[in-house]
């Protein structure tokens, strides 16, 4: 498995896998983007995470296209088989149809299913953030249910409301900031994925596993004013070890 080179503009090479969507890839590109990134001091910056590539940015005043893709070989050759890094699980509540999920039904209809089927399969299954992208903090997941799987909408909508989970074919996704967007909608979070005030202004990042809980209105709204006031926690849990990690950080998300 060998990673093709490709020059990006004048100061960005795309390293592409000739494979399809994996989770041990997944596991592979994010430990490589932290390996690079750490390399700053080499004349390597950010590097930015697909589902089987990654598009690194370097200084060509320090290094030419050649030298470093050179650095790039030696840098996967020599480290990619350490232990990867410890990954987080994030439960996302999630207040389903209605006003909120107006895509619900056709969803339902169009895999032969009851909305309430539509939401236990949504809700069960465990997916995983393959990469952050499309607008601030928006997950790209894999995992769920070919059960479920249903065509983008034929005319996007002109605006979609922050937090609304949508399906789009077999991906399922959720906005974090107001945007137009083609994908069926289906429910909303109270949480806030994207805080740009924060610190650390994602709720996820590459590599989290996520699950979604199907809550009702009263505690939908109760969450939601949580989060205004800053005084909400999401529940995250790291290795699956039972051990619940949160943080008080102002605007109430927990960016362990």
């Amino acid at each position: 498995m060998e990673f093709r080179y490709k020059a990006a503009g004048d100061s960005s090479i795309l390293m592409e896998l000739d494979v399809g969507i994996d989770k041990d890839i997944n596991k592979l590109i994010i430990h490589l983007s932290n390996i690079i990134e750490e390399k700053t001091s080499e004349g390597f910056g950010e590097v930015i995470i697909g589902y089987r590539s990654l598009l690194v940015q370097y200084n060509p005043l320090t290094m030419s296209y050649y030298q470093a893709v050179e650095k790039l070989k030696q840098l996967k050759f020599a480290e990619n088989n350490k232990s990867h890094e410890k990954r987080r699980h994030i439960e996302i509540p999630v207040l389903y149809g209605g006003e909120v999920g107006p895509d619900l039904e056709s969803v339902a209809i169009h895999n032969n299913l009851s909305p309430k089927e539509v939401i236990s399969i949504h809700s069960e299954a465990h997916y995983l953030v393959y990469f952050l992208g499309f607008t601030p903090g928006y997950p790209f997941m894999g995992g769920m249910s070919k059960r479920i799987a249903t065509p983008r909408l034929e005319n996007p909508r002109i605006s979609i409301p922050p937090g609304s989970v949508g399906i789009a074919n077999n991906q399922t996704g959720i906005y974090p900031v107001e945007s137009p967007g083609g994908w069926r909608l289906i429910g909303q979070t109270p949480l806030r994925l994207y805080n740009q005030q924060a610190k650390q202004p994602f709720l996820l990042r590459a590599g989290d596993s996520v699950t979604f809980k199907e809550i009702q209105i009263d505690e939908f709204n109760e969450i939601k004013k949580q989060v205004e006031l800053g005084d909400y926690i999401p529940v995250i849990k790291i290795d699956n070890n039972n051990n619940i990690y949160t943080d008080s950080q102002k605007g109430g998300i927990s960016y362990l």
